[in-house]
């Protein structure tokens, strides 16, 4: 692409990506979109390719040569904005993604590159040593890769203050550039011994910097020409290279500038095309729909009503057998409950009271006494099950119920304690949230009967006009919060998360269990 043609071969690459969007062809898309981010870099646009780049993600379906390309695109375009964190990482995501340890030589050695723009010279020196010692970069073609290395890295030695160590390196690649006809390359060998003889020899500096600027004029690399007349300037050259710097620096920002505007108009121009064609195509085919729909409209209409009719018995039909599964479900699950229950709580204290029997003499009066004692606490463990599993009166006795409630959980070696529940307007709460309330409380002592060995219960009721606050706690034996058992409260939790309220527990070895309710009324 000569520079003349860049605007035009913009246009034909957004054309073609035009064009294989309406096919879907990913790849051609992303290939046509980094032709384009290439040409914007090229001329200085580099915040433009960055959205051209951008544009190719959703089209990337897997980690390939393009995707590779892509990234290292971004790299070049945050290196060349100073963004060096960011053109770094963007580097890397090249390398994971280039299919061979050839490929992966380009953006390891723009890592260095920007190592060495921010003076991290040893990371440099490292990378491009690596490189240097790879097999692959002896082979014939990849002569001006190796070029490059070994000028990035004498330059990256001189930067650090081993100039010998550098000078060597850079005057080898200096050699390989000429030899191989690397123009381009030959420009940075120059830039880079004119800068390291600055201090040394001027007259050497000159000459270099002379160099690359008559090689960068032939190339047209205007950047290289700054460069280059820079260095001039600084070694005292003159103002003649002055009123070129200057000269040339005003004409590269109106380039440039005009380059990115018609970019862009590029772009806007071939979206507002695309937009004005499906539009047009709307139109088509809304006039298109209006005289179906006028045609049709009457036999549309009659198949309306008809379909309404069967869609109401369908629904209707459907309704009801949701009502019936949604029964049985709930029958099912309270029978399983049941079972789990007479399971888990019943079985073994009645095999102990039939086995009791069995062995021990029911006419002595302490054996018969503990006998019924058994037979007692398995008749309370009934009720218990019976009171859990039956309806909850949500009416007036709610209160009453709560505390007979808790009041079984009472013995003599456990004291259940009850705060504040008579202040507690109920008939503000609703039904199913009272509810909620009396399983996730019954949950609450079970897990305290079976687990915490408490010798003191206490449960506190607050509310305020918007809140009711439960407070539970015990001092029983607690244990490790992130060995608490999940089971039975993680069902508390669904009960008071599905009434739009708030649970939480605490607990710690020896230091008892709690619990903090919040419910909205």
């Amino acid at each position: 692409m000569e520079k003349k043609n860049f605007n035009t071969a913009f246009y034909n690459f957004n054309k073609s990506k035009i064009i294989f969007e309406k096919i879907k062809d990913s790849n051609n898309i992303v290939y046509n979109l980094i032709q384009m981010a290439s040409i914007q870099q090229i001329n200085g646009d580099y915040y433009g390719s960055k959205e051209t780049l951008t544009e190719a993600l959703p089209y990337i379906r897997k980690k390939d040569v393009y995707s590779a390309s892509v990234n290292n695109f971004f790299g070049i375009a945050d290196k060349e904005l100073s963004i060096y964190d960011d053109a770094i990482h963007y580097y890397k995501e090249a390398i994971k993604e280039c299919t061979d340890s050839v490929s992966k030589q380009g953006p390891l050695n723009n890592i260095a590159v920007v190592y060495i723009q921010q003076k991290k010279y040893d990371k440099a020196i490292h990378i491009l040593k690596t490189i240097i010692n790879s097999e692959t970069l002896d082979k014939h073609s990849l002569t001006n890769n190796k070029a490059r290395v070994l000028d990035n890295l004498g330059y990256a030695y001189f930067k650090k203050g081993i100039p010998e160590k550098g000078l060597v390196l850079m005057t080898e690649s200096f050699r390989l550039r000429n030899q191989i006809d690397d123009t381009y390359g030959a420009i940075e060998s120059n830039l880079h011994l004119a800068e390291y003889y600055t201090k040394t020899d001027s007259e050497k500096s000159n000459d270099y910097a002379k160099n690359a600027y008559q090689i960068a004029t032939k190339s047209n690399s205007v950047d290289e020409r700054l460069k280059s007349l820079a260095i001039l300037i600084a070694n005292g050259s003159g103002s003649t290279y002055a009123r070129k710097y200057i000269t040339l620096n005003d004409s590269i920002i109106k380039i440039r500038n005009n380059y990115k505007n018609k970019f862009a108009k590029i772009k806007y121009d071939s979206k507002k095309e695309k937009d004005e064609n499906q539009k047009l195509r709307l139109e088509k085919a809304e006039n298109s729909l209006a005289l179906q729909k006028a045609k049709y409209q009457r036999i549309f209409f009659i198949i309306g009503i008809i379909s309404l009719f069967f869609l109401l018995a369908y629904l209707k039909k459907r309704y009801e057998n949701r009502n019936r599964i949604e029964k049985i479900k709930t029958a099912y699950d309270t029978e399983t409950r049941i079972a789990k229950d007479i399971h888990d709580e019943l079985a073994n204290d009645v095999f102990h009271a039939i086995t009791y029997a069995q062995t021990q003499s029911l006419t002595s009066r302490n054996n018969k006494e503990t006998l019924l004692q058994n037979l007692d606490h398995i008749y309370s463990r009934v009720r218990g099950i019976s009171r859990e599993n039956n309806d909850i009166d949500t009416g007036p006795n709610y209160s009453a119920n709560l505390k007979e409630m808790f009041s079984t959980y009472n013995s003599s070696s456990t004291n259940v304690i009850i705060t504040n529940i008579e202040k507690v307007n109920w008939d503000l709460i609703e039904d199913l949230k009272k509810i909620a309330i009396q399983r996730v409380l019954h949950e609450l002592m079970v897990n305290m009967k079976k687990h915490s060995n408490a010798s003191i219960v206490v449960v506190k009721f607050e509310s305020n006009p918007h809140n009711l606050f439960i407070d539970y706690s015990d001092n029983g034996k607690g244990c490790e919060k992130s060995k608490i058992i999940k089971n039975g409260l993680q069902n508390m939790e669904n009960r008071i998360l599905a009434i739009k309220g708030t649970i939480t527990f605490d607990t710690e070895p020896d230091k008892g269990f709690k619990a903090q309710i919040t419910i909205p009324k």
